[in-house]
């Protein structure tokens, strides 16, 4: 049975660029994000970076579908990777899997679930190609602040 941890759980009394999980331990087998994200002024996508790099060391791979068209496409050497969506009328629930990330011999994997209510659905897989241990994770949206009320939490895995 896989035991789940609060690491740290933050909700924003007003409108953030960013959030920040720092200190992050390598006691851990993998981490889950749980982001619930309020309705925001336009459709923007969720970005994360780890440990502060915001170099070109980014891809994501994306599939999504709003119940009539389902569409994907892929980015790379992007300064983030891309973990989901929210919407300009609805709130939308992101869940992001970090796989091995305390592993310091191979880049990281980035498994997101993200649904949006009345909008899409969108599973990602992003990946930072980098073998450092992740230690930070910064989340932000492309286009509009994370809304107030927002909460992100973030959760161990036990080993």
């Amino acid at each position: 049975m896989l035991t789940y941890d609060l690491i740290s759980r933050t909700t924003l009394s007003s409108a953030a660029a960013t959030v920040t999980f720092s200190s992050i331990t390598g006691s851990y087998a993998d981490l889950v994000l749980i982001c619930n994200v309020g309705a925001t002024t336009s459709n923007s996508g969720f970005t994360l970076e780890f440990n502060g790099d915001t170099g070109n060391n980014y891809s994501v791979t994306r599939v999504y579908g709003d119940g009539s068209t389902a569409t994907s496409d892929r980015a790379s050497n992007q300064p983030h990777t891309n973990i989901g969506f929210t919407g300009s009328a609805s709130a939308g629930t992101q869940i992001v899997n970090l796989q091995n990330y305390s592993n310091t011999t191979t880049y990281k994997t980035v498994l997101g679930r993200t649904s949006v209510v009345g909008a899409r659905v969108m599973t990602t897989v992003g990946l930072w190609r980098s073998t450092s241990a992740i230690t930070s994770v910064t989340i932000g949206m492309l286009a509009a602040n994370l809304p107030s009320g927002s909460t992100f939490s973030l959760f161990g895995i036990a080993g």
